[in-house]
């Protein structure tokens, strides 16, 4: 039987008109301007307003998807006498995955001849969305719900993020740089590179100078790391997409591929990394 539905959450920053083309059903994280306590999801707020209201100074704060949302998800698809497979935000990041984790352990109580999988990916924006796309299509292949957890399971340490952003202010709000290393590296126009580590939390790699150098750094860890046949990559970006594209241009003339897909990070993971984030992921031979 193949007659399961895969669920991920907003936090893969996959468009909602892509996911319904590929038949895939998500739970929205939320994000609220921190002055008003006014509450959006991405859903009601598109990047282009989001990403305007940060460079004017607007503060936005996320919050974790609960478990009364994933009840509300899962529970019509079980009665429909469908299994599920949710593709989740990582823990490192997030409590999401562990909310949809509680969820389906009491709904596997209740309905227990149905199957329920939730998978901690420990991916953020498109590496959690590039995960999502090969589940998808491994079950377009045909792949049974066990077969695709245990692919996506092999795929995940292998799920390479690698990513800069424009200005550290935005890390030094979520305390991933202090104040002092955000104003230095402002004056000296200092990009760190970063990327997500065996256990989904960020880590700051190292530091170029100059943006130009940034996106080089990127394009230059795929030349080094990509470990698939297919070399297929996800570009994201925070209201840069002339930065992805010179990302992706740097990329095709190394190695004569092009993005499956360059996508916005959303309001849930561009409320921590600020405009100007540019992210590459694809399969390497480690994380």
């Amino acid at each position: 039987m193949n007659d399961y539905v895969i669920f991920t959450d907003s936090a893969c920053d996959i468009s909602a008109k892509l996911l319904d083309e590929w038949h895939v059903r998500y739970v929205n994280l939320t994000f609220r301007n921190d002055a008003t306590g006014e509450e959006y999801t991405p859903d009601v707020m598109g990047t282009e307003d989001f990403y305007k209201q940060m460079r004017e100074g607007t503060v936005f704060k996320t919050s974790a998807a609960n478990m009364s949302a994933f009840t509300e998800a899962f529970e019509p698809v079980l009665l429909e006498g469908k299994d599920i497979l949710y593709i989740g935000f990582s823990s490192g990041l997030s409590s999401t995955v562990n909310a949809a984790d509680a969820v389906a352990k009491d709904m596997r109580f209740k309905y227990p001849e149905r199957k329920i999988i939730a998978i901690d990916t420990l991916c953020a924006s498109a590496g959690q969305g590039l995960i999502l796309y090969l589940s998808v299509l491994k079950r377009n292949e045909g792949a049974d719900i066990h077969e695709n957890a245990n692919y996506v399971l092999d795929c995940i340490p292998h799920l390479d993020h690698w990513f800069t952003v424009d200005d550290l202010v935005y890390l030094k709000r979520g305390g991933r740089v202090s104040g002092v290393a955000a104003f230095i590296g402002g004056m000296l126009d200092i990009k760190p590179v970063l990327h997500v580590d065996d256990d989904g939390h960020l880590i700051a790699m190292f530091k170029v100078r100059s943006r130009k150098k940034s996106i080089q750094a990127l394009a230059d860890k795929y030349s080094e790391l990509i470990d698939d046949p297919a070399g297929r990559y996800f570009i994201s970006h925070g209201d840069c997409i002339e930065d992805a594209k010179a990302l992706e241009d740097l990329i095709y003339a190394k190695s004569g591929r092009k993005a499956e897909l360059i996508t916005d990070i959303g309001p849930v993971i561009g409320a921590h990394s600020g405009p100007g984030t540019l992210a590459l992921f694809f399969l390497g031979k480690n994380r």
